[in-house]
């Protein structure tokens, strides 16, 4: 009985022996493969960590240097958060701090770079509609009438859309254009929401140039 046993064990082992040799080198490439991607799933996910916990750090300077009023201390953090971790919400973050700051401070040129920054390359599409807002604002106080329309052009998430069309009205008011000021306007009121604070602003434009908002219908496509 042993030695049968024996047999039997030694035809196993053989076609152990038989499968590894067929299958052996298929198998450890698989495993490889396997812990491989483990190992840069997990080194991915540190490196993520590392580069936010980093960019939260350069943030927090740029905060800081904001509210010293240090503008030539936010330009360099910003400008360093950029380049080293672009593709972090806190760069785009920063760099709209860094515009609202800069301008302030009267370096309109280093703010229209920040936000320029932002409207092209933050990869939060309500942060670039925030960005093209305020580009478009600068714009209208340069007198850059045409460039402001463009960069309203840009599409925008749909939220941001009754703004667009208030900034517009801005832009065709700053020309003397006040019928496609009243259009903009209008369609700006009818898209915000009946609760929105902003909405109140947009109605004061609108008296300023005698229509009465409480006149309008109800909610309306923005025109471009």
């Amino acid at each position: 009985m042993a030695k049968h046993l024996d047999l039997e064990e030694q035809e196993q082992l053989d076609q152990i022996k038989h499968f590894w040799a067929q299958y052996g080198n298929l198998i450890t490439w698989v495993l490889i493969a396997v812990f491989g991607s483990m190992a840069a799933w997990n080194g991915w996910n540190y490196w993520q960590r590392s580069q936010a916990a980093k960019a939260s750090a350069l943030y927090e300077e740029i905060e800081r240097a904001a509210l010293a009023s240090d503008a030539d201390k936010i330009q360099r953090a910003y400008l360093e958060m950029t380049d080293r971790f672009a593709g972090t919400t806190f760069a785009a973050q920063g760099a709209l701090l860094a515009g609202k700051t800069l301008y302030e401070s009267g370096k309109v040129d280093g703010a229209r770079a920040a936000l320029t920054w932002v409207s092209e390359k933050a990869s939060d599409t309500s942060l670039q509609a925030i960005a093209r807002l305020r580009l478009a604002a600068l714009d209208v106080e340069s007198k850059a009438f045409d460039q402001a329309l463009k960069t309203l052009e840009t599409p925008m998430p749909k939220s941001f859309e009754p703004l667009a069309a208030d900034r517009r009205g801005d832009v065709f008011l700053a020309q003397g254009k006040t019928e496609e000021a009243k259009t903009q306007y209008q369609a700006a009121w009818r898209a915000l929401g009946a609760q929105t604070e902003y909405r109140q602003l947009v109605e004061v434009k609108l008296a300023s140039l005698g229509v009465d908002a409480s006149t309008l219908g109800g909610a309306a496509e923005v025109t471009r």
